[in-house]
């Protein structure tokens, strides 16, 4: 029998955890840290191949310990620094980054004598319309590697990399902490320093000492995290509960809040300004000084209850990175970045008899030269599976239609994220079509341009959409759309039960051109 002293950081071996259907199973996980309390110890596990966001710190009793994989006994692998790894190797690691492949089904040949034009909506297989494709046309249903990889890049955990901070005052709001709605390397800035290699003495990688990127900040570009700064400590949540207005929110990942406020049981948020304090106490105290009732910004939208307020990252800065430690909680696909000033924050919130209390949010850059219309999207744990990230989706094309541009979020998509926007625009797609008319007793005809001139979705997320449903079929030397009964049901029972909706005449909203805002 293998004591519980021999498991170390980088052991393998089954942990015993309930699945969604509340039975017991036991998954291979890695053991990430260890820690010793009175009377036992306790161990952090990641479960291989499932989300970080079901990391925990587990008892003994639930380890399998007959199947102890040990890490292997080798010298630390260098870093391109030349220090030492940040962690032991694991059993079967394997050098290279495993990636799921996502890659959609191709377009299938009509079934025989299922495509003849029919006036019956209610056909196992309509031919609803021909579509013309971008050139060049003949490449279409096999062009999986290129359109498809575009829109649903191969999705992974990737972590985001951090550097610990000195401590600080209990009171003091981070300044220098921020996430873009989130974006790229976490590095705090201190005084007459732009960036800063090490901060609190720790030995970590930091992105501008030998992979030339440049130290000033970044005013534009991508979002998309790697793992080359992956560190044990980003790897592990370090906020046990927050409190956020009449909500107890437990937090996925790996967050940059102040170390001293990362042991407290329950970290207080301010509901209107997100600040955090480390007590009901202070909370209170705040609150009676506290004048916000709302985000900060300007009210660009408001039906119902639903309001949405466009918050500019450079005007309110203190307000913008508290938003974005508190979405870095629930956000892992993204790493971070200290300038906000480049962004613009839409949080949409819900109002009632004490203010308006936030529901979610996204960011967009203020210049994207690649159409990127969402840079982050977040809709808060409490207000998930009630429609309100397909109203975030909605409203961020709705501000696209208004700009005459056509978007795309920027990649990669969370699992979650990629879900609702599949969905979008799935429903989105199918609603023109179901919309189209026969012309002379003809089938109707439509153009790709013309559903993205439409909708605002870019080009390339229109036709992986339609060849993931599995739309676009090859007949009599043209391309056509096929809706099968099966699609047209499930439409619109989607539909029935999607009953929050964008009202473009609530929207009052004046593009800006950044680009002639020397300084924004």
């Amino acid at each position: 029998m293998v004591d519980s002293g021999e498991i170390v950081e980088g052991c393998r071996l089954p942990v015993l955890r309930k699945n969604q259907e509340h039975e017991d199973e036991w998954p291979l996980a890695e053991i990430l840290s260890v820690k010793d309390i009175p009377g036992r110890k306790l161990y952090y596990v990641h479960y291989i191949d499932f989300n970080k966001r079901l990391d925990e710190w587990v008892t003994p009793d639930r380890l399998d310990m007959k199947k102890l994989q040990l890490p292997k006994k080798e010298a630390k692998t260098p870093t391109k620094n030349g220090l030492p790894g940040s962690r032991p190797s694991s059993p079967e690691r394997d050098p290279v980054r495993k990636t799921v492949d996502l890659s959609l089904p191709t377009a299938t040949s009509p079934s025989r004598g299922k495509t003849i034009p029919t006036t019956k909506r209610k056909a196992e297989s309509v031919p609803l319309a021909t579509v013309s494709l971008p050139t060049p046309v003949p490449s279409l249903p096999s062009s999986t590697e290129t359109t498809q990889a575009a829109v649903y890049p191969a999705m992974r955990d990737t972590n985001t990399f951090a550097q610990k901070c000195n401590t600080r005052d209990e009171h003091e709001q981070v300044t220098s902490l921020t996430t873009n709605g989130t974006a790229r390397p976490l590095i705090p800035s201190q005084p007459g320093r732009k960036r800063k290699a090490n901060c609190g003495g720790t030995d970590e990688d930091s992105q501008d000492s030998s992979d030339g990127i440049p130290a000033a900040p970044r005013m534009t570009g991508s979002l998309v995290s790697d793992r080359s700064h992956d560190d044990i400590v980003t790897r592990m949540k370090n906020i046990d509960c927050i409190e956020l207005g009449r909500h107890r929110l437990k937090p996925w990942y790996f967050s940059p809040y102040p170390q001293e406020l990362t042991t407290l049981p329950v970290l207080y948020l301010c509901e209107f300004c997100l600040k955090y304090l480390k007590s009901l106490k202070c909370l209170q105290r705040h609150l009676t000084k506290c004048n916000l009732r709302h985000p900060p910004g300007n009210e660009i939208y408001r039906k119902g209850t639903i309001s949405f307020f466009e918050i500019d990252g450079r005007k309110n800065k203190t307000y913008s990175q508290n938003l974005c430690l508190l979405a870095k909680c629930f956000l892992d696909h993204k790493t971070l970045y200290y300038d906000t000033d480049p962004f613009l924050f839409y949080v949409m919130t819900e109002y009632d008899s004490k203010g308006f209390h936030i529901v979610g949010y996204f960011s967009k850059e203020k210049e994207s030269t690649e159409d990127y219309n969402v840079a982050c999207i977040l809709t808060l744990p409490p207000y998930q599976r009630r429609g309100y990230g397909k109203l975030l989706i909605e409203f961020s094309y709705e501000l696209s239609k208004v700009e005459g541009k056509t978007g795309t979020p920027e990649k990669p998509l969370s699992d979650l994220g990629l879900l609702s926007y599949r969905s979008y625009w799935s429903q989105t797609i199918l609603e023109i079509l179901m919309e189209l008319k026969p012309d002379n007793g003809e089938r109707p005809q439509i153009t790709i341009n013309e559903i993205s001139e439409i909708t605002s979705v870019k080009k390339e997320d229109v036709i992986s959409t339609l060849q993931y449903l599995n739309l676009i079929n090859y007949y009599k030397g043209q391309y056509i759309l096929t809706l099968s009964e099966d699609i047209v049901d499930g439409h619109e029972r989607a539909m029935e039960k999607r009953h929050l909706r964008i009202d473009s005449k609530c929207l009052h909203f004046t593009p800006k051109d950044w680009s002639k805002r020397g300084k924004w």
